[in-house]
């Protein structure tokens, strides 16, 4: 067995755990189980949740067992941590088909962390299952009255929201009771005794040890590990464009390893060491070379590569690489219409009827402007005379040139560049 909590301090994801000696005596006792939550807030999993995912897989690693807990019971309420205001609530339509998204990603990402043959399981549990069919005055009997009033009242989470305009409502403050009792259920079911989670989670785990101090005289433990946050204390994971997600639907595999390319030298040192499976040795490896010669960016290539694969697969790394080459100018080639949709998934596209691509063709005056990479046929000319046009990043030197089918880079799809970094797609079906 391996020292779990020292390789959690060693790659600082400690925030805050229990009593540090207690909980090394636990671990130590042989294969344990460790659990952590997540909300199907959404039908896909985000960035910040890769801290609670890599600690599971490092729990694994450690010979425990990892236990994610998806809250199909909880996500119906809306957990009120590091939140100012209250959630919307789902339908139940809504709320199914988000736990079947996140309950598919979490089984791609912890699967695989336990080697085949070794006797330990990775848990994927739902609170739904245990919580289903509890009447109200029974959860208020059994639960309820072990939680006082005082304890709920303390946590930050609760005092917060209190202090700003728009208050609690009952719903999110009985939250706390339901997760406590989930940490109590899985003690029971499955001798769990160790819940991980973010930082904002700490009044959550704290509460739901007191609650099997008073109703089991069991000892429980928590460590919670520092939110994913950027040097200037924003959230990790936020663009412009809104969330990084898992779902390469929502966003796609060259989004991904970009968002990771593009971090600061602090912020990828950092992640690195907490998201990533690589030895400690290679991550100070990589903090020498960003000392030597930060222009490399050697750190943030190995961190998208880790995590892209990690999300998406040696398929969807494929697929990032080719996509960051091909939008440093590579020439096109050799993909389907599937890859290049995924590609160049972020980049605005026109359909054309197919007969424009028989006899003479579409002229690229025409098309240029029909995409929006030139405002005028007129300016198209001019871009295509300055050598700026390109068809599948070759350039396009005639301004009389004409689209046919030899110019489809796919089955149906070619793509048209204006300048250095202006894309389109131009699709025949």
């Amino acid at each position: 067995m391996h020292d779990l909590l020292a390789d959690f301090e060693a790659r600082g994801l400690v925030h805050q755990s229990t009593d540090a000696k207690a909980l090394r005596h636990w671990l130590a006792g042989g294969s344990r189980r460790v659990y952590a939550g997540f909300d199907p807030t959404a039908d896909s999993l985000h960035v910040g949740h890769l801290v609670a995912l890599m600690l599971l897989r490092r729990v694994a690693a450690a010979g425990h067992e990892p236990v994610a807990l998806v809250g199909g019971a909880t996500g119906m309420i809306g957990d009120p941590s590091g939140r100012s205001e209250e959630r919307n609530l789902l339908s139940p339509e809504e709320l199914s088909a988000n736990i079947a998204g996140v309950e598919r990603q979490i089984r791609a990402i912890l699967d695989d962390a336990i080697p085949a043959g070794s006797g330990r399981t990775v848990h994927v549990v739902n609170n739904a299952d245990w919580m289903r069919g509890v009447g109200y005055l029974a959860f208020l009997r059994d639960v309820g009255k072990h939680v006082p009033l005082s304890q709920m009242l303390g946590k930050d989470s609760v005092k917060s929201r209190l202090d700003r305009d728009g208050g609690l409502s009952y719903t999110e403050f009985s939250y706390m009771l339901l997760q406590a009792w989930d940490f109590v259920h899985l003690s029971d079911a499955l001798d769990c005794r160790v819940q991980i989670g973010g930082s904002d989670q700490w009044g959550n785990i704290t509460a739901g040890i007191e609650l099997g101090r008073r109703l089991r005289s069991r000892d429980l433990h928590g460590i919670t590990c520092p939110l994913l946050t950027k040097s200037d204390g924003t959230k990790m994971g936020k663009t412009a464009a809104g969330a990084v997600w898992l779902d390469p639907h929502r966003t796609s595999p060259y989004r991904f390893y970009q968002y990771w390319i593009n971090l600061d030298d602090d912020d990828a040192g950092r992640c690195v060491e907490r998201l990533t499976e690589l030895s400690l040795d290679e991550i100070r490896s990589l903090a020498d070379l960003r000392g030597s010669n930060p222009a490399a960016r050697d750190t943030q290539k190995r961190l998208a590569e880790e995590l892209t694969r990690l999300v998406h697969g040696d398929a969807g790394l494929g697929i990032a690489r080719q996509a960051t080459a091909i939008f440093f100018g590579a020439e096109i080639g050799g993909l389907d219409d599937a890859a290049l949709a995924e590609i160049f998934a972020d980049v605005p596209s026109r359909e054309f009827p197919r007969g424009t691509l028989e006899g003479e063709g579409l002229p690229l005056v025409e098309a240029l402007e029909a995409t929006g990479l030139a405002p005028t046929r007129s300016a198209a000319r001019r871009t295509i005379e300055q050598g700026g046009a390109y068809v599948n990043n070759r350039r396009i030197a005639d301004v009389a040139h004409r689209l046919t089918a030899a110019d489809l880079a796919g089955g149906s799809t070619l793509v048209l560049r204006s300048g250095k970094k202006s894309y389109a797609i131009a699709r025949f079906p």
